[in-house]
This record gives structure tokens, C-alpha cells and sequence, in this order.
């Protein structure tokens, strides 16, 4: 261990993080000095996350550098033109980002790989859009998303701008343990500018996204937008500048920002945890939104990929949509506004299934994917014919991305195709929750939820428990179809086996006779066991709204409660 910490301090080119971890050592802290050495950050298919720090197992300068020649050195060998074509970086408002991507940058250089570097802070989505724009190798992000304030992350794209997928995780992760045994090769930026490794995107790229997403046929719905106002925050991100610019150029002049939360500042000072489905994250641009009356509170998270929002109520209130809720709506709206051509729409396996049915209602195609939105537009892609074009895909921890000018989830599209919604009905004399009543009483109302199940850490795996013993009801309810995505195999109740087309993945997925789903998945991190429940109550023609909710509430509360009984004994 010493010889380790000897090594890495003789290598670490930041005096901060050299200081931590001699104050550690001085203070012989030896547990903390394991965690931090007993391995290294994992690299995978969503790059790195993790904690600011000193040591291989934190995010640092010396970890970015390494991990960027690992990256250098897999491109250089999967892509033959990849020094011409190059990498494209992007960065986010906390404290390390900047100089997290110029160290990036210094290290792909340094081994002839053009860089395209953002000349200021730049929304996710920026990323992933220039990583096609400008035809590069891949792209990186310098981002914790939503993450707390003491973590950064640095995400990778491939050349098809989408999110990694494998083998291209595991290759990367290889090429990064094999450049931390070797020596660091880095490169000025002003050379590297002067030798034209290093180009600056300025100005002239942040408004090419601006005019492409203009120009997006499915954002081009300008029907009354001054009829309705809405409230934004950027949650001290760096979304507020294009958010709000994008709004104005749609006709929306009733915008208006929490002020105290427009600017980036990495340490989130007015809100406890920066993601918008968390408790108390939406309170102050709830309370903007009250102050004006504005139809619509959005919130984009940190890295402006996610979107939010919560819709006024009759009676003044407002109340947030679930990101199931945002993405049937988002779904029905666009696959009655697209060309016909242009009908192909995705989900993952823990999403609403109503979007499968509005796409059949609509004789439009549907794909299911793993959860992650690398696996909805990788797929997505694959999936596109000549008369089946991308239309859209979402999943519900809040990320939707509207055609495919972006192949990842972008906050920014979402919030103007989401107000432009909201105009058109509006327009109409209706409401989102009027929309929304209209869907559920064509095709039931469906209700979603997720729990987890802490587990004891010295029994058997889950997982094979299950597998060893056929689940053949839950909560009373016949268990029709078992979909076990480790097996890759798809049994139903009267014995019949078929052949699941989904990456292999410790899931389970039970589908009952009520309409209801159950979906199990062992935590890869933690000893417990994260549940996905769905329940469908149909709504008759004297229903109400609020009748049919407290029905599927009541359904779905019976379904959980009995469910986690029966993994608990």
C-alpha cells in the first residue's frame, strides 16, 4: 500500500489532492486510505461517478487523465480515422469540471486525437447533438448530473452519439488500467491549439443546437404559445441560458426563472439533493410559479438532460407528473403530430407499458429496452426502417429525448415540447389533466410505482431463490407470463417457453391477470431488492378521475404490501 500511495503522489498533478492524501497518510487514517486504494473507480457503460478526493478510488485529476489515454488508446484501435475525426468535450458548473476537461483534453491530444472543447460550461445534450454534428469519434461530458455536490462523473459517447454500450465499456475500462501502470504523455492546450489538435466550440456551436432544435419539425408546434406562462429552473445548473432562449424563439413570453437558481454553482446551495424527484427539490420553482399563476413549474436538472414539471390544479396547487405521466403525453401528442413515417417510439422494461398502447392505438411501432437511456437510442437506432423513423423515447426517472437530433435523454427539447403541449391544449380550453383523463379512459388508467426490499447480505441470491421456485401468484393475482432476462426466456402459465430479445440482465418480470406487472431486479450494488409495480384500472363512463386514481392507489398499495410480505418470509 505504501508503495501504491508513494506512486500516485509521485504522478498527481494537482497540489490540492496531493495535500488530502498527505494530511491522510500524516494522520495514519489507514481505513480511509483503503477505500480509496483497496481498487479504482469502475469504468462503466455510464462512464465514471464518484466522489471528489485524492486516490485512484476517487474522482480526480490524475484518475481523468488516466482514464482519457485509456479512452485515447481504445479509439485509436477500434476507429481508424479517429484522430481526424476526434473527440468532442463538454463540462458542467462544479467546481472540477473545467479543469477535469481540460485535463481531458491535454491527454487525448498528447496521443493525436483532435479535441473539440466547449469555451464555456455546456447542457449534456450539447455533447451528445456535437458529437454527430461534427461527425467525431466519440464525446465526453464532464458531469455529475444530479448528483450531490461532493461527486463529478465523466460520461462517454461513441461516435454514433449515443451513450457506451458493450463491449465498448469493458474495452475502454482495459485500455484505463493499462495506462495507469504506464507513463502519462500530455499535451499544452496552447500547443495543442497551435498545432490544431485543440479546437474551441464558441458561440457559433451553442447556436447551431439552438437552430437545429428550431428547426425540428416536432418542435415546431407554435400554436398560441402566449396562452399559457410557466415558471423554470435551471437547479443550479447550466441549462438557464439555452432553456430560456429556446422558449423565447418559440413565442413563449410568459417565462419566467427562479432566479436564485439560474446560475451554475456546483455546490447547490438551495436545495438539499439537485434532482428534481426528490422531496423539496421543485419547492421554489413551485412557489415562482404560484406567484405569477403560470400553468407549468419545469425544472431542468443540473446537466439540463432530465426534465420536470408540475401542473397547476383548479385549485391553484400545483402537482408534479410522474415521468411516466410526462412520457404518455409526450407519446400520444407526437405520434398525432409526426409524419407518418415517423413511428417509432421506445420504452424501458420498468416504464408505463400505456405507451405500448397508445403506439398500437396509433399503428405505430414500439421496442422495449434494458433500463438506461444508452439501451433506448442504441436500440432505437438499430431498430429505425425507411417507414418506421425514430419518433421518440423516454424513461420514467424524468429523461425523454423528442426525434433524433439528439441520441440521448435532452431536457431542453423536452421543456419546449412540453409547453408547446400544454399551448395547443390550452388553445382548446383544455388541461394537461384533462388530456391526461382522456387517455386513461381510452385505455385504462396505469398507475406506477417503485419500492426497494432491504435484504439480509448473508442469505442466498435473491435471484436464484426466485428461479428455484416459481412465482405462480402474487397478491392473489394468477401469474401469466415470467419473463426471466437472465435466462433470456419468456414462460407462461401453461408451460409454453419463447425467446426474449433483450441483453442478458439479472430481471425478473412477472405479468399478472389483473393487467398488473411486477418487475424484480437484485441491486449490483447493495444487498437489496428494487421492485417496479404497475397496476391498470379501467375507468367506466361514470367514472371520475379521482374515483378511478383512488381505486388504482388502493390496488396498488394491496399489490406492494402483499408482494414484499412474500419476499420477506
Amino acid at each position: 500500500m505504501k508503495t501504491i500511495i508513494s506512486r500516485w503522489l509521485s504522478r498527481d498533478p494537482d497540489p490540492n489532492t496531493r495535500y488530502e492524501l498527505q494530511r491522510l497518510i500524516d494522520s495514519q487514517e489507514s481505513a480511509e486510505l483503503e477505500d480509496r486504494f483497496n481498487g479504482r473507480l469502475e469504468f462503466g457503460t455510464a462512464g465514471l461517478r464518484g466522489i471528489v478526493g485524492a486516490g485512484p478510488n476517487r474522482m480526480n485529476r490524475l484518475v481523468i487523465q488516466e482514464t482519457a489515454i485509456g479512452l485515447a488508446h481504445y479509439l485509436k484501435a477500434q476507429e481508424h480515422d479517429a484522430e481526424f475525426r476526434g473527440v468532442v468535450i463538454g463540462y458542467d458548473g462544479r467546481p472540477d469540471s473545467k479543469q477535469f476537461a481540460c485535463d481531458a483534453a491535454s491527454a487525448l491530444t498528447a496521443h493525436g486525437i483532435k479535441v473539440y472543447l466547449t469555451i464555456r460550461v455546456a447542457a449534456t445534450p450539447l455533447v451528445a447533438f456535437g458529437v454527430k454534428h461534427l461527425g467525431a469519434a466519440a464525446g465526453i461530458v464532464v458531469t455529475a448530473s444530479h448528483n450531490p455536490p461532493a461527486y463529478n462523473g465523466f460520461k462517454v459517447y461513441w461516435g454514433n452519439g449515443a451513450q457506451i454500450i458493450p463491449p465498448h465499456d469493458s474495452g475502454i475500462a482495459a485500455e484505463i488500467d493499462a495506462a495507469a501502470q504506464q507513463e502519462l504523455h500530455l499535451m499544452d492546450l496552447e500547443i495543442a491549439h497551435q498545432q490544431g489538435l485543440l479546437v474551441w466550440l464558441d458561440d457559433d456551436f451553442y447556436q447551431e443546437y439552438r437552430r437545429t432544435m428550431n428547426e425540428n419539425p416536432l418542435l415546431s408546434n407554435n400554436t398560441q404559445p402566449n396562452g399559457i406562462s410557466l415558471a423554470y429552473t435551471a437547479m443550479h445548473g447550466v441549462g438557464a441560458n439555452m432553456a430560456e432562449t429556446l422558449l423565447h424563439d418559440a413565442g413563449f413570453n410568459h417565462v419566467y426563472s427562479v432566479a436564485a437558481q439560474r446560475e451554475p454553482d456546483g455546490a447547490f446551495p438551495t436545495v438539499n439533493f439537485p434532482n428534481p424527484e426528490e422531496p423539496g427539490a421543485m419547492d421554489m420553482v413551485i412557489a415562482e410559479a404560484k406567484s405569477h399563476g403560470a400553468t407549468l413549474a419545469c425544472a431542468n436538472d443540473p446537466d439540463a438532460d432530465r426534465f420536470a414539471v408540475a401542473v397547476q390544479l383548479d385549485n391553484g396547487e400545483y402537482k408534479m407528473l410522474t415521468g411516466d405521466q410526462v412520457g404518455v403525453l409526450f407519446g400520444y401528442y407526437l405520434l398525432s403530430h409526426a409524419k407518418a413515417e415517423q413511428n417509432l417510439v421506445g420504452a424501458t422494461i420498468v416504464s408505463s407499458s400505456l405507451l405500448e398502447q397508445i403506439a398500437k392505438s396509433a399503428g405505430a411501432n414500439y421496442y422495449q429496452t434494458l433500463t438506461g437511456f444508452k439501451w433506448l437510442t442504441n436500440v432505437g437506432m438499430k431498430q429505425e426502417t425507411e417507414t418506421s423513423q425514430f419518433l421518440f423515447a423516454y424513461e420514467e426517472a424524468l429523461g425523454y429525448t423528442v426525434g433524433s437530433e439528439v441520441w440521448d435523454k435532452d431536457g431542453l427539447s423536452a421543456l419546449v415540447a412540453f409547453a408547446q403541449l400544454t399551448a395547443e391544449l390550452a388553445s382548446n380550453g383544455q388541461t394537461i389533466w384533462d388530456q391526461l383523463e382522456a387517455i386513461y379512459r381510452e385505455h385504462g388508467l396505469y398507475l406506477n410505482a417503485q419500492r426497494s426490499i432491504a435484504l439480509d447480505p448473508a442469505a442466498p441470491p435473491i435471484g436464484d431463490k426466485l428461479r428455484a421456485n416459481p412465482v405462480m401468484q402474487i397478491a392473489g393475482q394468477i401469474v401469466l407470463q415470467t419473463d426471466d432476462l437472465k435466462s433470456s426466456k419468456r414462460t407462461f402459465q401453461d408451460g409454453t417457453v419463447e425467446d426474449i430479445d433483450l441483453p442478458e440482465s439479472d430481471v425478473l418480470i412477472y405479468h399478472l391477470d389483473s393487467g398488473a406487472r411486477v418487475v424484480v431486479r437484485p441491486s449490483g450494488t447493495e444487498p437489496k431488492l428494487k421492485c417496479y409495480y404497475e397496476v391498470v384500472e379501467p375507468m367506466i363512463h361514470e367514472d371520475t378521475l379521482e374515483h378511478a386514481q383512488q381505486r388504482a392507489e388502493s390496488a396498488m398499495n394491496d399489490l406492494i404490501l402483499q408482494h414484499q410480505a412474500s419476499i420477506a418470509s
